[in-house]
């Protein structure tokens, strides 16, 4: 008799989430907030005395796609803010290894995503126009990122992401906080952007 070979993962709020067919009651934020508040961007190679979190990068992003989209309604703010969310299940790994692993990776992304959109009152996909703009949130955070506390200098950070407007940045700080204070600002800015739909 063979065994059976687990695919799902046990969250912290007692839900047990298939990875092969996630569903949406099996989401909640609060499992959301409390990974990604874990999972450290960059394999953890950046500066400082905690690791940056895929939360605290998701609440940048959410920030910069504001700025690139003043009129966009909340529902595509709440979609930027969870752009990387299903990294609570499956890790933030960096562009070499996705590369590696290969189109399988993409479906799994997927298929959590439609579920993590649906559970919160999105469309399981997101426009492209409105994907566009949050890939272009997430470049700058990431040329950010990667001058501020990743060690790369402006230039190569501009060969790998582009080069960013600096008006789009003005003011906006890359900021290193314990994961419990990132979780807490995550969940957050989820309620407030949820409250606005």
């Amino acid at each position: 008799m063979a065994t059976q070979t687990r695919a799902w993962q046990r969250m912290l709020s007692g839900r047990r989430l298939d990875l092969l067919d996630p569903t949406p009651v099996d989401i909640e934020i609060e499992d959301i907030a409390h990974g990604l508040a874990f999972v450290a961007r960059w394999n953890g190679q950046t500066k400082g005395d905690f690791a940056y979190s895929v939360a605290e990068h998701s609440l940048l992003v959410e920030a910069l796609f504001g700025r690139i989209a003043p009129k966009a309604p909340a529902k595509w703010r709440l979609a930027a803010l969870l752009h990387d969310a299903p990294e609570y299940v499956i890790g933030d790994m960096i562009s070499p290894v996705k590369s590696a692993v290969g189109p399988d990776y993409g479906k799994l992304d997927d298929r959590l995503a439609a579920a993590i959109h649906i559970r919160f009152g999105l469309p399981a996909a997101v426009p492209q126009t409105v994907k566009r703009q949050i890939k272009k949130a997430d470049k700058i955070s990431a040329w950010m990122e990667a001058t501020q506390i990743a060690g790369f200098s402006e230039v190569e950070a501009s060969k790998f992401f582009g080069r960013p407007d600096k008006a789009v940045m003005e003011g906006l700080q890359i900021t290193l906080r314990p994961p419990v204070e990132v979780r807490r600002a995550y969940a957050d800015r989820h309620g407030a952007l949820l409250a606005l739909i």
